[in-house]
């Protein structure tokens, strides 16, 4: 696969191999099982029993929390922002999903013909890790007109999640290039689709021109384990560079 750089097609990608309809079998790069250990973590602690939890139990942040951060979710319109967060949030999501209107849709031409609603400013979710850090989950929207109100949520964000989607990798380069001029920390998760197809490592690591130690990982949005895994290779990154800064 030619290096296309951030400002390349990706739709010239070659050697790309079908993946299976069930996405209960989709594997990631390389054959990797998408619910396979994220950066050597082989359990989501605390999490197993979250779907057993009524709503009175999540309300609140549990005493044993000891720390917060808020995460951004980033990608481009479809990739599955909003999936993603309603996934993993031990709340009720807050989503500002809307139906897509004619003059919208004027707009937003890449936009696929299933699509019939859009985030037209957030969405907001919580997830616990391990017990004591707490997550504050902002998803933005995916849309360039909606760049300066991107740019406000991104404020205090302690990092972000780029999701992509290999069927339009080019779609993505504007999140992530968003993300290096804020200077925010981020990983990056390819969510499969039943039409996705797959690429090797190296080669999305060219296509979306990534640094070395930016992680990239696959993920099933619809997926809390797969999806729960991808945010601990996130935050994983985090704590990583925070050691090698001090």
């Amino acid at each position: 696969m030619p290096d296309t750089g951030r400002t390349g097609g990706a739709n010239g990608v070659e050697g790309a191999n079908g993946v299976d309809d069930d996405m209960d079998d989709t594997h990631g790069m390389n054959g990797t099982d998408s619910t396979a250990p994220v950066n050597g973590v082989d359990d989501v602690d605390g999490m197993d029993g979250m779907d057993d939890m009524d709503d009175a139990t999540v309300m609140y942040v549990q005493p044993s929390v000891s720390g917060a951060a808020k995460i951004l979710v980033v990608g481009p319109m479809g990739v599955g922002k909003t999936t993603l967060i309603g996934t993993v949030s031990e709340i009720k999501p807050l989503s500002t999903e809307a139906t897509m209107s004619r003059a919208g849709a004027r707009l937003d031409t890449a936009v696929r013909p299933t699509k019939s609603t859009t985030t037209v400013a957030l969405d907001f979710g919580r997830i616990t890790l391990g017990g004591d850090l707490v997550l504050y989950l902002f998803g933005t929207p995916g849309q360039q007109r909606f760049l300066p109100a991107w740019k406000d949520l991104a404020r205090g964000a302690l990092g972000a999640l780029a999701l992509v989607d290999t069927r339009d990798l080019e779609a993505s380069f504007d999140a992530i290039g968003h993300l290096e001029d804020l200077d925010v920390p981020f990983s990056v998760a390819v969510n499969s689709f039943p039409d996705s197809v797959l690429h090797t490592e190296d080669d999305l690591r060219s296509a979306l021109d990534l640094l070395p130690h930016t992680p990239l990982v696959i993920c099933d949005a619809r997926e809390h384990r797969s999806s729960v895994k991808a945010l601990i290779s996130l935050v994983s990154h985090l704590i990583e560079s925070v050691t090698e800064a001090t």
